[in-house]
């Protein structure tokens, strides 16, 4: 069939042409939307998931549900080697600015991006005197392009929980006088650095009791609960905590069946139970089994034959794109690792299982072990447990590297 016509969309982060499965996510952020707007108390909210079940695309429909109310929204993709003030400063100045045209006093809004830019070129005392060398050699200092003067004294103390506090609830006001919020989307949010989450967590919580109209909307792999655990005690009551998982089958076969029918387009019975079987319903799964399916089939509808013809295209490609890339970012030890972890099954295994299958002692594994999480191919949800953070990877190793 015409490749051009062809609906589906592999891509990090793309959004599918039919957002299946995930009508429970959208109607619950529609209710804490409209709670936040009228003063309801309401806690934040975090998605949790495996790579490739669509969490930055439901972030970007949650930010879609949100501009639709005419909130203010600005969103991060966390960094573990970057504090978010920066990029904190940036997202909210975006959402400020959604909110300006609309407010009826631009003093009161020039006064709290004042806040803003002070905040954002606040840096830590020992960071300062790091800036200051690093200013010598390089240039002039990074300006936040606010075209503001800094407002001193307020969120720059160089003490970002303080500072998130104090910014948080100016930039808040804003929304109130308007009668909406602000929303923060934080992606990769397990990737922030622990004294970042610890300020945030607890900017969050002042929030949470002041009743103030500004939400934290983060997405992040399986462990991140455990992250904001261990930074503050109170996180697991702070946010409320969704699971993404992979997609049922009747959500599966409407993301393929309602894009092929905008073009006129059908799948056999057959066809569906082959596309589940290989995907496995998970959503970047979909879409890449059903890309390579609609271009392999000769014409509608489409048959499991053109399913089995196409499937080892979508196997080559995600060998190399969506598994190989990850693979070849690990050393040798960490492949080793991997590969041991593969050989014990797909589901989470104990760190002292993946030892006695190496021979080696845990300990001696520690280094190998550590450099996986912070690479984001492994995490650790319980103690002495590790699991892919890619469904299929393990598959992918024990047919690739036996």
């Amino acid at each position: 069939m015409d490749p051009v016509r062809n609906p589906y969309a592999p891509g990090a982060g793309q959004r599918p042409p039919e957002l299946a499965g995930r009508d429970r996510e959208l109607a619950r952020f529609d209710v804490v939307l409209e709670r936040v707007a009228r003063g309801r108390p309401e806690r934040s909210l975090v998605l949790t998931g495996l790579r490739g079940v669509g969490k930055t695309v439901l972030l970007n429909a949650l930010r879609s549900q949100a501009i639709g109310r005419l909130w203010g929204t600005g969103k991060i993709e966390a960094r573990p080697d970057q504090s978010i003030r920066r990029p904190v400063a940036a997202a909210l100045h975006m959402a400020l600015r959604e909110l300006a045209g609309r407010h009826r006093d631009p003093d009161r809004v020039d006064q709290v991006l004042g806040v803003l830019k002070a905040f954002a070129l606040r840096e830590p005392e020992a960071a300062g005197r790091a800036t200051a060398a690093a200013k010598a050699r390089t240039g002039p200092r990074w300006q936040p392009g606010i075209d503001v003067p800094a407002a001193m004294g307020r969120a720059d103390t160089g003490d970002l929980e303080i500072d998130l506090v104090e910014l948080f609830g100016d930039v808040a006001s804003v929304a109130t006088d308007l009668s909406v919020g602000i929303a923060l989307f934080i992606d990769e949010m397990q990737d922030i650095p622990a004294p970042d989450v610890s300020a945030l967590c607890a900017a969050c919580h002042e929030l949470s009791q002041t009743g103030a109209p500004l939400i934290v909307v983060g997405a992040g792999l399986p462990h991140l609960p455990s992250v904001l655990s261990a930074s503050k005690s109170y996180s697991e009551r702070l946010f409320h905590y969704l699971r993404i998982d992979r997609l049922d089958r009747d959500a599966a076969d409407r993301a393929l069946i309602a894009p092929a029918e905008r073009e006129d387009v059908d799948f056999t019975a057959e066809a569906l139970d082959a596309l589940y079987a290989v995907s496995g319903g998970y959503p970047y799964f979909v879409q890449a089994y059903g890309k390579v399916t609609w271009d392999a089939a000769p014409a509608s509808p489409i048959t499991k034959d053109d399913v089995l013809v196409a499937a080892p295209n979508a196997d080559a490609e995600l060998a190399v794109g969506f598994f190989g890339s990850r693979f070849e970012r690990a050393t040798p030890a960490e492949r080793d690792y991997m590969r041991a972890m593969a050989a014990l099954g797909d589901g989470p295994v104990g760190t002292a299982e993946v030892a006695e299958s190496l021979g080696r002692k845990p300990s001696s594994l520690s280094p190998a072990r550590d450099s996986l999480l912070k690479k984001g191919l492994v995490y650790s949800a319980e103690r002495g447990l590790v699991a892919f953070t890619v469904p299929h990877f393990g598959q992918f190793l024990r047919s690739q590297h036996p």
